[in-house]
């Protein structure tokens, strides 16, 4: 891994960067440059304009950033991925990384010798919110969104909804993995933590959540299996500034 006091990363660490994916027109095209054959033909699936560019600018945003701490030319980086998907770097052992895009924002999170998810999402009016919660998350979880006041249910649910994610990610199992075969907590000002993981509170212990405040109409979350790391969140930057360097905008 590079060295260098911002790209350097050490096994205690979690960097987490952020970038607009809405760009002027000419961005995407400067960014379909660096992206394999398979990232373009994946762009092109898109039906609509905006969702392809953001997916464009988001993988080049994540290449970009993974050839700094590496030192390799975006270009030149090479994806592997695994049976459900999840993508991680070919020839880099130990970089563990995740990337997540809604919106108008991407997260990509960094870190070393550890498997990660991140997930964020636009919070949004759900008309039938109820009856995606009683479908997919625990029956405890769902119970307690509509316990809540009408007007905490709406962040409730996207909280629920990227605790899970994070860590549907984290294991790379994709749409394979069930909801509702572990619980988070989402009551307001309750710590992120995992209740249970297949009814196993062990195996909840061995996985750390925390929520990640990007914007206020986000609801954002990451998991990684192990204890507590630092975490260093990277201000939000158009991809225009992404060869600056930031200073980290806050750490917990």
């Amino acid at each position: 891994m590079r060295t260098g006091s911002l790209y350097e990363l050490s096994e205690s660490e979690v960097h987490i960067w952020t970038l607009c994916t809405r760009a002027s027109t000419a961005i995407p095209a400067v960014c379909e440059r660096v992206l394999a054959k398979d990232e373009l033909d994946r762009a092109d699936r898109f039906r609509f304009a905006h969702l392809r560019e953001s997916f464009v600018i988001a993988r080049a945003g994540l290449r970009c950033l993974l050839g700094r701490y590496l030192d390799i030319c975006p270009a030149d980086l090479r994806f592997i991925y695994g049976s459900k998907g999840k993508p991680a770097l070919e020839s880099a052992a130990g970089v563990q990384f995740n990337m997540t895009h809604s919106g108008r924002l991407a997260a990509v999170a960094i870190t070393a010798n550890c498997p990660i998810g991140v997930d964020l999402e636009l919070i949004r009016p759900l008309p039938d919110m109820q009856q995606i919660a009683a479908r997919f998350f625990c029956s405890e979880e769902a119970a307690e969104i509509m316990m809540l006041p009408a007007s905490e249910r709406e962040l409730a649910f996207f909280r629920c909804w990227t605790r899970k994610e994070a860590y549907i990610k984290a294991i790379g199992d994709g749409l394979s993995a069930p909801l509702d075969g572990f619980r988070v907590t989402m009551q307001p000002g309750a710590p992120a933590r995992f209740v249970h993981i297949g009814h196993d509170t062990n195996a909840a212990n061995a996985w750390t959540l925390h929520d990640l405040c990007f914007a206020p109409d986000y609801a954002a979350a990451l998991a990684y299996r192990g204890p507590q790391r630092s975490l260093s969140i990277f201000p939000i930057a158009g991809l225009e500034e992404l060869f600056s360097t930031p200073q980290p905008d806050r750490a917990f």
